[in-house]
C-alpha cells in the first residue's frame, strides 16, 4: 500500500483512515494536533470564516460522521459540528468580513484568519494541518495537506466549524437582505444568485473586488 510523506521521517498509509496523520504525529511526539480550514473562498458575498480545532487522542477525538463539511448534508453538518465542539480540546473561528477580503485580497486574508485561529486556541498546538496551502510564520511546524478536509479528522473538524457557523450567518443576512436568496445559496455565484444581482445589483455584504458584483455595480451606475 502507498504511503504519504510527512515531517519528522514519519510516513502514513493511504488506507489509515481520517485520523491516520494525527496518530502518525502522536507517534512522534507531536502532540497536540491543529487542524485549519475555510468556508465561503469561493463566495462572491458574505464573510470569509477560518476555523481551528485540536482533537483529543484517543476515542474521544474520532467524531462520528465527520467527514469534508462539502459531502455532508446540512442537517448532518448541523449534528457533527455539535459533536465537534463538544469533544474538540480547543477550537476557535474568525470572521473576516467581505470589506476586509476587498481590502486586502482573498489569500492574503486566508493566510490571515488561519494565523489568528491558530493564535487563539486555548490548548497550543504542537503540529498544525492546514487544508491545501501551507500557512508561513506559524511558531509550530506544519504540514499543507492537499485536500486535507477529506484524509485528516482535524482539519475535516475545521472544515465543518467553519462551514456550520459561516451558513448560520449567511442565513441572518437573509433577513436583512431577502432579495438575494443568501439563505439558500449562501453567497456563492448561482444562477439564482446572479440573477438576482441583474435585478437588484449588489448589497453592502457582497465582495466588490469580485468580477461579477463589480459588474453588477457598473451596470447600475450606468442606469442611473
Amino acid at each position: 500500500m502507498a504511503e504519504l510523506d510527512v515531517p519528522a521521517g514519519t510516513t502514513v498509509r493511504r488506507d489509515a483512515g481520517l485520523y491516520g496523520y494525527e496518530r502518525a504525529l502522536a507517534r512522534r511526539g507531536l502532540w497536540p494536533v491543529a487542524g485549519a480550514d475555510e468556508a465561503g473562498r469561493g463566495a462572491c458575498a458574505g464573510p470569509l470564516v477560518v476555523a481551528a480545532v485540536i482533537l483529543p487522542e484517543g476515542k474521544r477525538g474520532q467524531v462520528p460522521g465527520l467527514a469534508d463539511s462539502k459531502l455532508l448534508t446540512p442537517l448532518a453538518r448541523e449534528r457533527v459540528y455539535a459533536q465537534v465542539v463538544r469533544r474538540a480540546s480547543a477550537w476557535t473561528v474568525v470572521v473576516i468580513p467581505p470589506q476586509e477580503v476587498d481590502r486586502r485580497g482573498l489569500h492574503v486574508c486566508n493566510v490571515i484568519g488561519m494565523r489568528r485561529a491558530l493564535a487563539q486556541l486555548d490548548v497550543k498546538p504542537s503540529y498544525v494541518l492546514t487544508d491545501g496551502f501551507p500557512i508561513p510564520g506559524l511558531d509550530v511546524p506544519g504540514l499543507a495537506v492537499w485536500k486535507g478536509d477529506r484524509v485528516a479528522g482535524c482539519i475535516a473538524a475545521a472544515s465543518v466549524v467553519a462551514k456550520v457557523t459561516r451558513d448560520r450567518m449567511m442565513t441572518k443576512l437573509h433577513a436583512r437582505f431577502p432579495s438575494y436568496g443568501f439563505d439558500e445559496h449562501k453567497g456563492y455565484s448561482t444562477p439564482e444568485h446572479q440573477q438576482a444581482l441583474r435585478e437588484h445589483g449588489p448589497c453592502p455584504e457582497h465582495r466588490f473586488s469580485y468580477v461579477n458584483v463589480r459588474s453588477a455595480r457598473d451596470r447600475d451606475r450606468l442606469l442611473v
